[in-house]
C-alpha cells in the first residue's frame, strides 16, 4: 500500500504586525548582521510592499519592496534556512515582480552579496543582470563586503 503525503499549502500574502516576530526570527537566524524588529515595523508603517510566505500557518519567508518614481527596490528577501531549496524564494520573488509590474514600475533594483551564490542564481534565473558594484556596502565580519547591484527591466504591454 502506497501512502501519499499531503502537500502543505504555500501562500504569499501581505505582512501584518502580527508577523513581525516570525519575520524577525527568520532574519536573525539567517544573517550575521540582521535587520532589527524595528526596521521591519518601520517598513510596514511606511507602506512598503511587505509580504510573507506561509507554509500552512507558519511564516517561512518574506520580502520587502519599495516603489517610488517608477522604480522598485527589493530591500530584503529571505527564506528560513530549513525551507531553502524548495522554490519558496522564487515564489516570493515572483510575487514581488508581479506587484512591481501592476504598479507600473519600469525597473526593479536590488543589492546582493557576491558571495551569496544561491541568491545570485535565483536572480539570474529570473532575468536580473548586474549593472554595478557598491563598494563596502554590507557589514561583514572583519570589515565590509561589496554588493552587486542587479536590475530587471519589466516589459509592459501597450494599451
Amino acid at each position: 500500500m502506497i501512502s501519499r503525503i499531503q502537500e502543505i499549502p504555500v501562500n504569499v500574502r501581505n505582512m501584518t504586525h502580527g508577523d513581525l516576530a516570525s519575520v524577525s526570527d527568520i532574519e536573525r537566524l539567517s544573517y550575521d548582521f540582521p535587520w532589527s524588529h524595528g526596521v521591519f515595523r518601520d517598513c510596514l508603517l511606511a507602506g512598503y510592499g511587505c509580504m510573507v510566505l506561509e507554509r500552512g500557518s507558519a511564516v517561512v519567508g518574506y520580502g520587502i519592496l519599495s516603489i517610488a518614481a517608477g522604480e522598485a527596490h527589493i530591500l530584503n528577501l529571505c527564506v528560513a534556512s530549513e525551507f531553502r531549496g524548495l522554490g519558496y524564494g522564487e515564489r516570493i520573488l515572483d510575487d514581488i515582480v508581479e506587484r512591481a509590474h501592476y504598479a507600473g514600475v519600469g525597473t526593479i533594483f536590488l543589492e546582493v552579496r557576491p558571495t551569496n551564490a544561491n541568491a545570485l542564481s535565483l536572480y539570474r534565473k529570473k532575468g536580473f543582470h548586474k549593472i554595478a558594484k557598491r563598494p563596502a556596502y554590507y557589514q561583514a565580519t572583519g570589515g565590509r563586503e561589496d554588493a552587486d547591484v542587479l536590475s530587471l527591466v519589466l516589459r509592459h504591454s501597450e494599451s
